[in-house]
C-alpha cells in the first residue's frame, strides 16, 4: 500500500508540473501584454515597456515560466516588490516565501490573502453541502435499488431526473422565488456578513439548497444503478437462498460493494463544489472561490487567476488520491493485487 501512495504522489507532482506550465503558458501568452495588466489600462507605452524590460518579460516562455515556479516556491525574491520598481506591491510576509501567487491588480493585495479566505468560504459552502446530500442520495438511490420497477423506483427516479436537468440558475431563481420573494423568509444574497435581520447561518440556506439537490439527484442514479447490479449477482442469490433476512444480506453484502463506484463519484464532487459553482455563488452574490475566478478574468487579474487554477487541480488531484486508496480499502481484491 504504502508503495501504491508513493507512486500515486509521484504521479501527482508530475501532473501538478504540467498542468502548472499549461496554467502559465494560456494566461501569460494571452492577449494582453503583462506588463498592461499588471500597470491597468491606463498606463502609457513607455512605463509598460519599462516595466516589461526589467522584468525581463521577452524571454521565452520556459525561462519566464522557471522564474514565476521560483517565486511561488519561495527560491527567489518576488520582483513586483522590487523599490526600485515603484509599484507599491508590498507584503507583510516579505518578497521570498512559499505559496507567493504575486499580487492582484483587481484587489490591490497580495494574493495569497485573498484567495485562502476566498477558498475558506468555498470550502464552507461545499462541507455544508457534502454533508446534506451524501446521506440523501445514498439513502435514495438504495431504497431505489432494493425497490426496482415499483413505485417507489419510479418517483425518484424521476424526481432525481428532474432535478438533475434543471440547471443551477434556475433552481436559484425558483427558490428564492418561494422563499424570498414570496414567504420572505430567507435573504436573497449571501455575503456572509450579519446584518440585523439575517445572520449568516440563514444566507446559507439557500445556496446549500440549490447544490444539494443538484448533487443529489446526480449522485443517487450511480446508487441505484451499482446497487442493482450487485443485487443480480451470484453470493447476494445464494445469501438469500440460505435463509439471510433481506436486512442482513443489504447490510452484509449488498451496500459496501454497491458502494464502490459511487464512492469514486461521490469524491469527485469535491472538487466541482469548491471550485466549479460559479453560477451559485454569483446568483448569491457568494464570497466564494469560483466567484473570485470570474471577477479575476473579466478584470484581467492573472496573478488571481494562476492561483485559483492551481488550487483547482491541485483539489483535484487530491481528490483522486483519495479517491484511489478509499476505492483500494473497499475492494479486497485492488488491496490484495
Amino acid at each position: 500500500m504504502a508503495r501504491f501512495i508513493l507512486r500515486r504522489l509521484t504521479s501527482a507532482l508530475l501532473t501538478m508540473a504540467i498542468a502548472s506550465f499549461l496554467v502559465f503558458v494560456m494566461v501569460e501568452a494571452s492577449p494582453g501584454n503583462v506588463a498592461r495588466k499588471t500597470l491597468g489600462q491606463f498606463a502609457t507605452d513607455e512605463q509598460v515597456q519599462i516595466l516589461a524590460d526589467r522584468l525581463q518579460l521577452n524571454d521565452p516562455l520556459p525561462v519566464r515560466y522557471g522564474r514565476w515556479l521560483g517565486v511561488l516556491l519561495g527560491l527567489r525574491a518576488d520582483p513586483l516588490q522590487d523599490p526600485a520598481l515603484a509599484l507599491g506591491f508590498t507584503d507583510p510576509r516579505g518578497r521570498q516565501y512559499p505559496g507567493n501567487f504575486g499580487f492582484s491588480t483587481m484587489m490591490k493585495l497580495p494574493v495569497a490573502d485573498v484567495i485562502w479566505q476566498r477558498l475558506a468560504n468555498s470550502a464552507l459552502l461545499a462541507g455544508l453541502a457534502f454533508a446534506c446530500f451524501v446521506p440523501l442520495a445514498i439513502g435514495l438511490g438504495t431504497l431505489a435499488g432494493l425497490n426496482q420497477g415499483r413505485s417507489i423506483d419510479r418517483v425518484s427516479t424521476g424526481v432525481a431526473t428532474i432535478f438533475a436537468s434543471v440547471p443551477e440558475f434556475a433552481s436559484s431563481v425558483i427558490l428564492m422565488s418561494v422563499f424570498v420573494v414570496w414567504l420572505g423568509w430567507l435573504p436573497g444574497t449571501s455575503p456572509l456578513q450579519a446584518s440585523e435581520r439575517w445572520t449568516v447561518g440563514s444566507q446559507l440556506v439557500l445556496p446549500v439548497l440549490v447544490l444539494t439537490f443538484y448533487v443529489t439527484a446526480y449522485v443517487a442514479r450511480f446508487v441505484r444503478a451499482s446497487v442493482i447490479e450487485v443485487m443480480a449477482t451470484a453470493y447476494v442469490r445464494t445469501a438469500t437462498l440460505k435463509g439471510l433476512s433481506r436486512r442482513k444480506v443489504v447490510a452484509r453484502h449488498v451496500f459496501r460493494n454497491a458502494m464502490l463506484v459511487p464512492f469514486t463519484v461521490i469524491l469527485l464532487q469535491i472538487n466541482w463544489l469548491l471550485s466549479g459553482v460559479v453560477v451559485t455563488e454569483v446568483v448569491f452574490a457568494y464570497p466564494g472561490i469560483g466567484r473570485l475566478l470570474l471577477d479575476a478574468a473579466l478584470f484581467g487579474d492573472i496573478a488571481i487567476i494562476e492561483a485559483a487554477a492551481l488550487v483547482a487541480v491541485s483539489v483535484a488531484i487530491a481528490t483522486q488520491i483519495f479517491g484511489d486508496i478509499g476505492y483500494m480499502l473497499l475492494n479486497p481484491r485492488i488491496r490484495l493485487a
